[in-house]
């Protein structure tokens, strides 16, 4: 067993995160960038998903595990999202993914 099983465990965790998270933004704005990106992410979370079953499969396709790893995490990246934050947010606000939900015109 290698380190980079746990390598391909980290990133394949990372991008299942991801997909959550942007998920989570989705339900809260409802914006139209982090809906697509949610969708997107159900594939790129099985792409990461079967690049960690390669990384588990051994020392054969480890590596070809952990290159499909990576494509999920650099293509989960590259989505176009709105800016839903002004920067004077902590760490753990972005990271779990809180935003403000939109202001509505009802009385």
């Amino acid at each position: 067993m290698s380190y980079l099983l746990y390598v391909g465990y980290f990133g394949a965790a990372a991008v299942i995160f991801l997909w959550l998270r942007d998920a989570r933004i989705f339900f809260l704005t409802g914006l139209s960038g982090y809906r697509k990106a949610a969708y997107w992410g159900v594939l790129y979370g099985a792409l990461g998903t079967f690049g960690l079953l390669c990384t588990i499969a051994g020392d054969t396709f480890e590596l070809l595990g952990l290159g499909l790893i990576l494509a999920a995490l650099y293509l989960q990246g590259r989505m176009k999202r709105e800016k839903i934050w002004t920067g004077s947010e902590s760490i753990l606000t972005r990271l779990t993914g809180s935003a403000k939900r939109p202001q509505t015109n009802k009385k």
